[in-house]
């Protein structure tokens, strides 16, 4: 029986397990398929407090598993495969062996969708990235493109005009998802221009070790030709990571945690934190908040039961 069991050890995991573990809760925390998170595939990060000259992103996750640990957590590989939420202890299975917790803590994330071209997830960190606030620092007066037709894309691409000479929104279709406003907002900066249906076969260049270029064919006439680019912005949105909880939990209707207050759920004992439930801000920073929130709430929870 376990006091608490967090899933997911990104920074809201993490900052969840270093809370919990101070509180003396010994919590457990489940790794999951993509351990530290969003940060794991991001090397420098300059914008999270406290390091004045950066901090590489698996660094920063590392230090923080390590903070954990030092208090008490226990940290164990692997996946939740199933939960059982309907009754107190909650159940889960960890690949397959059950483990029961009086409470809960989801940070299980949302996991960027990608085009899963050839070279793209070699280049991660190296010019392709899925967050323009985290990385468009890096591409002052470099060529950028965005890749996606939704406000997100439109959002981004107006925010890396702030640092690249150029960025150019890549869309499969003529027509955009995003709204009229967000859409015009693009069109009307200098610093953007549109490809429509044009696909991307691939970016480029593994050998030099950062991004040089992407392969693109329009999808009407079938021309294939080289772009020159020096960041390749992903904008197609996230999917959460919520898939054992579907029917228990209350999810929208893209699968992230619809919050009942603080960082409760719609069931009492569970908790929610980081971009499982954030859709908007999707920061490290928000993410460790989040998981200090939960993290709080789940032991005075178990306070007052007289745990």
């Amino acid at each position: 029986m376990r006091n608490v069991v967090i899933i997911g050890s990104g920074c809201a995991g993490n900052t969840a397990a270093v809370y919990t573990a101070r509180a003396g809760l010994k919590p457990l925390v489940v790794v999951g398929h993509e351990p530290g998170g969003q940060l794991s595939i991001t090397t420098e990060v300059e914008n999270f407090p406290g390091f004045p000259e950066g901090i590489l992103g698996p660094q920063l996750v590392e230090n923080m598993k390590q903070q954990a640990q030092r208090f008490g957590a226990e940290f164990v590989s692997g996946l939740v495969e199933e939960a059982d939420l309907s009754k107190r202890p909650f159940r889960l299975r960890i690949d397959a062996e059950w483990v029961e917790a009086r409470t809960l803590i989801v940070a299980s994330g949302a996991s960027a969708r990608w085009l899963n071209l050839p070279n793209e997830q070699k280049l991660i960190g190296h010019g392709v990235s899925s967050c323009a606030t985290c990385d468009g620092f890096f591409y002052k007066g470099k060529k950028i493109i965005v890749i996606g037709g939704g406000d997100t894309a439109m959002e981004e691409a107006n925010f890396l005009t702030r640092f690249g000479q150029l960025v150019t929104i890549v869309h499969r279709r003529e027509e955009f998802r995003a709204s009229k406003i967000m859409l015009a907002r693009a069109r009307n900066n200098p610093k953007i221009k549109f490809l429509t249906n044009t696909i991307v076969e691939d970016v480029l260049d593994c050998e030099k070790g950062f991004v040089t270029g992407a392969k693109l064919k329009n999808v009407q006439t079938g021309e294939q030709w080289l772009e020159p680019v020096d960041g390749f912005f992903l904008a197609i949105g996230h999917i959460p990571n919520t898939k054992p909880f579907v029917g228990q939990l209350n999810l929208d209707a893209d699968g992230y945690i619809v919050g009942s207050g603080g960082a409760r759920t719609n069931i009492e004992g569970v908790f929610h934190a980081g971009d499982v439930e954030d859709r908007v801000y999707r920061q490290a920073i928000t993410a460790a908040g989040a998981g200090c929130k939960a993290a709080i709430e789940a032991e005075r929870f178990l306070e007052a039961e007289g745990h």
